[in-house]
């Protein structure tokens, strides 16, 4: 990150810092800032601080990744509708969804890169910009013969995606403290996952399927105007109260993380060695498999429900729904859960294992012609699916400190869309050749073999163990104090009249 940026930050927030509330970490203390022995940043306790502001920008982050994911289903849970409206086949409005995933993967590095030079407030910045445009591109796209606009304007929103997507992770390590930084984590998640709810729910209510095109038109504007209208007004408060960082760090492993110059950190070389880091990469295939397999089924869900419940677009919305609201309590709850008990792979693998049964249930039941045990077997599977996302997040920052949270995250994002990408593909086209039965078998195996591997990885805690060996320095640091206060009363010198 930039330092001027930082210095900038420092001297707005002057005023700020004073006023908002102050938390320090067990073993931490206020230093005298005069000494500066105490922050060179070799083993000597620095000052921590948590501020309210912090529940802000997350809150704000969330915001906008809502409205950028929610356009990542809008087109595909109304598949059959705007397949009429552009005459184009449902492959083509596939790709409406599947461009986010292909974007992602080329231009995941340099976003990466970027990050880790100019620090999240341009990165914030850049995505928002990105998807106000996009939506508004979309604005000027409602005629039949303008797919190709529509699909710039998706192009752009896509693009937007590749600088939010992995920014939850970082958002919590630089602004939370080590006891709410899962917990931060998964409120960044939340947002992504709210956008997919509401995608899956308001666009088959906003856009019903009539037949008469200059009315169909009409909607479409409609749901187009309101998004627009809505990522316009988040890009106008990122510009106005998203900040870079606060003035002094959540905890100790961020402010070591701080003081490591930038003229010795290299990106290529932080890619190289997660590359190396055994179980970095079991993590990163793993969490492919399972988002992967979740980024299908919602891309395919409404061909799935109408090859069973034909004419139910709005309740395939709905099943969406189900399974993200459903997800977003399980992320939520697994933040809270890993905060609390720091048991990183022990809660990764549960969660893994039941998305696997949760998909064996949901394939199992989806024929029996009840709509309402689609919608239950739905629900657990988002809770434990959609579930994973933070759970896969906060496991790699522990396993990779102190490399970048916005490098691993990037990673793990990017083997997601190379699997969706393929799963998608590939279950469309076994859907269409043998059914949805097949499909969803076809997603059970990776699962299957995604929840060996999980099992495989070695619960190496490298954040918790820096955070731990900090404060327990400060715990030595303060009892030799103590213990110094204490041998001056007990032995006091004796003077030299007495002698």
């Amino acid at each position: 990150m930039i330092e001027k940026q930082a210095i900038g930050n420092t001297e707005q927030n002057e005023d700020e810092t004073k006023a908002d509330l102050v938390k320090l970490e067990g073993g931490d203390a206020v230093l005298n800032a005069e000494d500066p022995g105490q922050l060179d940043g070799h083993g000597a306790v620095q000052p921590t601080r948590l501020y309210k502001r912090r529940w802000m920008i997350v809150l704000l982050f969330s915001s906008y990744s809502l409205c950028n994911s929610f356009q990542w289903i809008q087109y595909g849970i109304i598949n059959n509708i705007f397949m009429k409206f552009y005459s184009v086949d449902a492959f083509t409005i596939d790709w409406m969804s599947m461009i986010y995933m292909l974007t992602y993967i080329p231009f995941i590095f340099p976003v990466t890169w970027l990050l880790d030079k100019k620090g999240l407030r341009v990165i914030a910045l850049v995505a928002t910009a990105l998807n106000c445009a996009g939506t508004w591109i979309k604005v000027a796209s409602v005629k039949p013969n303008l797919f190709a606009v529509t699909f710039l304007g998706q192009f752009c929103c896509s693009f937007a995606q590749v600088f939010s997507l992995g920014m939850p992770s970082m958002i919590a390590s630089v602004w939370f403290g080590s006891e709410e930084v899962s917990t931060a984590c998964s409120i960044g998640v939340f947002g992504s996952q709210l956008g997919i709810a509401i995608g899956f729910l308001v666009p088959p209510i906003l856009v019903p399927n009539v037949d008469d095109m200059d009315e169909l038109a009409h909607h479409i504007s409609i749901m187009f105007y309101i998004t627009a209208a809505v990522a316009t007004l988040l890009f106008i408060l990122v510009v106005c109260v998203f900040q870079e960082r606060p003035t002094l760090p959540p905890t100790q492993a961020q402010a070591t993380a701080r003081s490591i110059p930038p003229e010795q950190y290299s990106y290529t070389a932080s890619v190289l060695r997660l590359l190396r880091n055994r179980s970095f990469i079991l993590l990163l295939i793993t969490y492919g498999l399972n988002v992967g397999c979740f980024y299908a089924v919602g891309t395919l869900l409404n061909r799935i429900i109408i090859e069973h419940y034909p004419g139910e677009e709005v309740n395939a919305g709905r099943i969406g729904l189900t399974i993200v609201i459903a997800g977003m309590v399980g992320s939520l709850i697994c933040g809270i859960w890993l905060d609390k008990t720091k048991t990183y792979k022990q809660t990764t693998l549960a969660v893994y294992f039941m998305s696997l049964v949760g998909m064996i249930v949901f394939a199992a039941t989806l024929s029996l012609g009840h709509l309402w045990v689609v919608f239950i077997t739905a629900g657990v599977l988002g809770f434990f699916m959609t579930g994973y996302l933070p759970l896969g997040f906060e496991f790699a920052v522990e396993l990779t400190y102190p490399e970048s949270e916005g490098t691993s995250s990037g990673l793990l994002n990017c083997s997601a869309q190379v699997f969706g990408i393929i799963f998608t593909i590939s279950q469309g086209k076994i859907i269409d050749r043998f059914g949805t039965l097949a499909g969803n078998i076809f997603l059970c195996v990776f699962l299957l073999i995604g929840t060996v591997m999980t099992g495989l990885i070695k619960s190496d805690l490298r954040r918790q163990k820096a955070n731990m060996l900090a404060k327990a320095a400060a715990a030595k640091q303060m009892s030799g104090k103590d213990y110094g206060t204490t041998a001056l009363i007990s032995n006091p010198q004796t003077p030299p009249s007495q002698a």
